[in-house]
């Protein structure tokens, strides 16, 4: 790694800032791409339902108007479905244009959309056909379930899409372990599955003309593969290819492990610092279980995970032997050194957020003291990557503040209770007196990086400069 000592202070090197500048346009079309792509999608499905007579039948009265809504929304929920459907598949287009932040509250966001309007889709078709008909409209329901093509079918669904939406909420999120929400989850796609076919079948809008038919069956035919292919195919092929397997295995402070992934040819995976991976460890039962770990060194030859042991898929690596093999999907992640575009570097990270810091760290070009790192633990025996911080700190003149233990119970929460005193902001700008020449990484829990964003934005940090990143669905 070379240390840049001879640049003007407050300018990046003509290298990393004409490199940064290329990849910042490849993330602009990618980004351009993946908009282009919803925005077609969704202005067809407009243009089927006018090209069905929605408009006419919107200013008509009783119950043919209040049919075509809900033909409109079941449209849209279809729509917004595939979208669901294409955001799990990790497809590159939106991968690289939006990035796993901004994916996952794109997938929260549609997913309950979704949910919604099919729920509104349902109830609509419902009254729309009972009042038309003059009948009770549960005995029209019951006549849907039991008499239309593909209906029980989507009602088993509309119920497992129910179930993976009520545990996805916050609070129920937070009683589930990991485990158990990951595999709830994946009933998304046998609800889609059993709710397709009478969209299919019986669907105005999907049968209105032989172009529309063929535009439905073919888009979710592409949507399947692509699961097939990106979440499934590819990682397999190539882990296989490449003989990815555990290398060590390390007590890493009281709670954690630090591990070693070997194999042929790793650097033409592509990953970059501060990206992350899907791994499953070929170990016996539970290895179909996906779990995101960032990368906690630089990427080469080898790659190197670290991670708090806090469940039981966490539990399972401390007792990973060395030769076991590994299945890894991505790299994925946007929370890369092409980001920057200041001279110096402020790192937060709390517990196993550190470790896409260190990689960064390791990686990225900066002169001795113009890189800070600040970490966060409740007790100092649960410090993750010591000996690779204090490497950093000797070799790289790397600035090391942990913060160690509770909370502080002030508004600065993620400030430790022994700092209470001061709030986010002062402490900001006590530690770092020259905010605007910074780029800040921060990595940690959801909650606790919201508020140290606010924070940070008002001691005067560009907000443009403030990059972090949530991996987890």
């Amino acid at each position: 790694m070379t240390t840049l000592t001879n640049r003007p202070r407050g300018a990046l090197s003509p290298v990393i800032g004409e490199h940064h500048g290329s990849a910042h346009r490849r993330a602009q079309a990618w980004r351009a791409g993946a908009i282009i792509v919803i925005w077609a999608t969704s202005l067809l499905v407009v243009a089927l339902w006018v090209a069905g007579g929605g408009i006419g039948a919107v200013l008509g009265a009783g119950g043919e108007t209040v049919t075509t809504l809900g033909r409109l929304t079941g449209l849209v929920a279809a729509n917004l479905l595939l979208y669901q459907v294409l955001l799990m598949a990790r497809v590159p287009l939106f991968e690289r244009g939006f990035g796993r932040d901004g994916i996952t509250r794109m997938h929260r966001f549609v997913g309950f959309w979704s949910f919604w309007l099919m729920g509104a889709h349902i109830v609509l078709l419902v009254l729309g056909y009972a009042i038309t008909a003059g009948i009770n409209p549960f005995v029209q329901l019951w006549g849907f379930v039991w008499d239309y093509p593909g209906m029980l079918l989507a009602t088993a669904g509309t119920l497992l899409i129910l179930l993976v939406v009520v545990t996805s909420i916050r609070r129920a999120r937070r009683r589930l372990r990991y485990e158990s929400w990951h595999l709830l989850h994946l009933y998304a796609y046998l609800g889609v599955g059993l709710a397709l076919p009478h969209q299919l079948w019986t669907g105005a809008d999907f049968l209105s003309s032989p172009l529309a038919t063929a535009y439905w069956w073919t888009i979710w035919a592409l949507a399947a593969a692509s699961i097939l292919v990106f979440r499934f195919g590819m990682p397999v092929l190539r882990s296989s290819r490449r003989a990815v397997r555990v290398a060590s295995v390390e007590p890493d402070g009281a709670r954690g492990v630090t591990i070693r992934v070997v194999g042929r040819d790793l650097s033409t995976l592509g990953a970059r610092a501060g990206q992350f991976f899907v791994w499953r460890f070929l170990d016996g039962p539970g290895w179909t279980r996906g779990h995101p770990f960032s990368l906690s060194a630089a990427p080469g030859s080898e790659l190197t995970l670290t991670a708090r042991v806090v469940g039981d898929g966490t539990r399972r690596l401390a007792s990973l032997t060395p030769g076991t093999r590994v299945i890894v999907e991505g790299p994925y992640g946007e929370m890369t050194g092409e980001r920057r575009t200041g001279t110096k570097l402020l790192m937060i990270g709390a517990g196993a957020g550190v470790a896409p810091l260190l990689s960064l760290l390791e990686a990225e070009d900066y002169a001795p003291g113009e890189a800070t790192l600040l970490t966060r633990d409740s007790v100092a025996e649960d410090a993750l990557r010591q000996d690779a911080i204090a490497d950093l700190v000797s070799r790289r003149g790397v600035r090391y503040l942990p913060f160690i233990g509770p909370r502080s119970s002030g508004p600065s929460s993620w400030i430790a209770a022994s700092h209470s005193a001061w709030n986010g902001p002062d402490l900001l700008r006590h530690l770092v007196s020259d905010p605007e020449a910074y780029d800040v990484f921060v990595c940690g829990t959801e909650t606790w990086m919201k508020g140290l964003t606010r924070d940070l934005e008002s001691a005067g940090f560009p907000p443009h400069r403030i990059h972090s990143e949530s991996f987890t669905v």
